[in-house]
């Protein structure tokens, strides 16, 4: 199954809830029209003059009064003597785009966004009637406009050991991301290290351990209730010593309202970069989309702390809306290196802004 399949798949929620919006709103003040067909245009050559025939009167005659032939409305009725389906359009004012904008933000793309999008889909189409299938072809094509600068893939240096840091909050699926892009970069011929930096949860050491047998990549752990930043430090000394391309360096979960872990979280950068000035090279900040909104504080108050420099949404396939993604790359502008739609290793993909503004709103491949 295809990536975008499978995020067609498990973006249900989002896609049907804005494929329903989308059909009441056109419905609401919509009309049937017939579909717009576009007949190719054919050069005919011009023909050869040829002398009419003579007709006998009679026969005229004959022709005029026979019945009626009904002619066949488009060129499929042409073809097959059916008439086609009629299509709901709806004038595009200023009640159908608060209309729109409002889906929008239920969608959790929030107000700032939402008027964005829809402001640009009206510019030049004020007053034009549209489709359900039209409009959203023309929401895709704004949200892709919006995602296609931050679609970007996690850069590699030269710098041996790459130090990456992964943060976010309590259930973000940082451990579970942690261990499937080791494995992905393993399987690119990549040497990892990973770092259980989450001294505080036994059973994120466990989690990652597991990872580690699956991708043959080592885990450095330390004992339940360590000095997080201690193990980082060692850690970096450890890959140093293997030749290892890429650290990952996992994290407690932390909530952007505790002081204590916030700053234990600043503590482990400024131990790093007392071995190494410029780490962490990269610092991922793993958002759950689930929780909608609040991402956008999350990412406000990491980016302070850590310097965040990518991000990663999981659980995509368990949220109603998918939205607050395209509200994150209006407001930041930070690279979105992958997205998450379930627990296998191939459910972690890097981020296409076409194919997620797609199954976004429900158009299909």
């Amino acid at each position: 199954m295809s990536f975008f399949k499978k995020l067609k798949d498990r973006l249900t929620g989002s896609s049907s809830k804005i494929d329903e919006g989308l059909d009441a709103i056109v419905s609401e003040g919509g009309v049937e029209e017939p579909p717009v067909v576009e007949t190719p245009k054919v050069e005919v050559p011009e023909p050869t003059p040829v002398p009419e025939p003579e007709v006998a009167v009679d026969e005229l005659e004959q022709v005029k009064d026979a019945p009626e032939v009904p002619k066949k409305s488009g060129i499929l009725g042409r073809m097959f003597g059916a008439e086609q389906a009629t299509v709901v359009r709806r004038t595009l004012d200023d009640e159908m785009l608060e209309q729109l904008e409002e889906l929008l933000i239920t969608a959790d793309m929030g107000v700032d966004t939402a008027l964005r999008v829809t402001a640009n889909m009206a510019e030049g189409r004020l007053g034009k009637k549209l489709s359900v299938a039209e409009i959203k072809q023309l929401m895709a094509d704004e949200i892709t406009r919006i995602m296609e600068p931050v679609a970007r893939a996690m850069p590699l240096y030269a710098k041996k050991p790459q130090v990456v840091l992964v943060v976010g909050v309590n259930g973000a699926g940082k451990t579970t991301t942690i261990g499937k892009l080791a494995s992905q970069f393993q399987a690119a011929g990549k040497k990892v290290v990973i770092a259980a930096g989450d001294t505080f949860r036994a059973a994120a050491v466990e989690q990652l351990q597991v990872w580690g047998d699956r991708a043959g990549v080592p885990v450095l752990t330390a004992p339940e209730g360590s000095d997080p930043a201690s193990l980082a430090f060692d850690a970096m000394t450890q890959a140093e010593a293997d030749g290892a391309d890429l650290l990952m360096i996992d994290t407690a979960g932390r909530l952007q309202n505790r002081t204590d872990l916030m700053e234990e979280l600043s503590k482990i950068v400024r131990v790093i970069r007392k071995k190494d000035p410029d780490a962490p090279h990269n610092t991922l900040l793993v958002l759950d989309a689930t929780t909608g909104q609040n991402a956008v504080q999350q990412v406000k108050v990491f980016q302070e702390l850590a310097d965040v420099s990518g991000l990663v949404m999981t659980k995509l396939d368990g949220t109603a809306k998918g939205g607050v993604l395209v509200a994150l790359a209006d407001q930041f502008g930070l690279p979105i290196h992958a997205i998450g739609v379930g627990e296998q290793i191939d459910d972690l993909a890097p981020f296409d802004p076409e194919e997620f503004a797609s199954a976004l709103v429900g158009v299909e491949a």
